[in-house]
């Protein structure tokens, strides 16, 4: 299984933050963010993306009863409000700094248009971040629709490995250093947190995987998904 997040080895901050480029570094600053902060609203006006030079960003949104949904992790390099150069006018989510001195780089509309027509390179790959999103968005409703809970655990599993993890010499096992919490996890897979929790512990008794706060191990057997 391909992750649908990445892209390997690119980073957007360095690619696009204006801040780099001479006509625009005079009038152009960079923003900071404590934990908890958000970046934006639902329903505020959309005219800037962000490209995230340190920290983490969570985005997400309110169902009608008030159940925050957790749509997203982001992390250095990565860029979001990418609905804004699509002609979107209001947020439909939020974004939220989850870490203390998260820095991020906030580009205009217009700007970013001027830009990605200036750096083809960029512009392919925005696009491509921004279907690569939708195709993630329409998986994942696909697996909350026809698979149970323990089959999309062991989904969402494989995807933490391709995104963050990596083997561990002479085992073949893999260690996954995720920044998800045990909410956000729930969240991602439309299970509760209960459920969530029951469900790790079957698999670690199972010997399938063993885990902590900030880490799952994912033993070599229980790659049961086709890669």
């Amino acid at each position: 299984m391909n992750s649908i997040w990445c892209f390997e080895d690119v980073n957007l901050f360095k690619l696009l933050c204006p801040h780099k480029y001479k006509n625009f570094k005079k009038d152009h600053q960079i923003n900071h963010y404590n934990k908890r902060d958000f970046i934006y609203f639902v329903e505020d006006h959309s005219n800037k993306v962000y490209l995230i030079e340190k920290g983490k960003v969570k985005i997400g949104y309110y169902t009608e009863d008030g159940q925050e949904i957790t749509k997203a992790i982001l992390s250095t390099g990565e860029l979001f409000g990418e609905k804004a150069i699509l002609g979107e006018d209001k947020r439909n989510e939020f974004a939220q700094s989850i870490e203390n001195d998260t820095t991020l780089c906030p580009v205009g509309v217009d700007t970013m248009y001027g830009l990605m027509r200036d750096n083809k390179t960029f512009s392919f790959r925005v696009y491509k971040l921004i279907g690569l999103r939708f195709k993630k968005v329409e998986r994942r409703l696909q697996l909350l629709l026809f698979k149970d809970a323990r089959t999309r655990l062991l989904e969402f599993l494989e995807e933490l490995c391709d995104e963050f993890g990596y083997d561990c010499k002479g085992t073949g096992n893999r260690i996954i250093k995720h920044p998800y919490t045990q909410k956000d996890m729930a969240s991602l897979i439309g299970i509760s947190r209960p459920t969530l929790n029951i469900l790790m512990n079957e698999l670690k008794e199972e010997h399938l995987i063993d885990f902590n706060r900030k880490e799952i191990r994912m033993y070599k057997k229980s790659r049961v998904l086709d890669s």
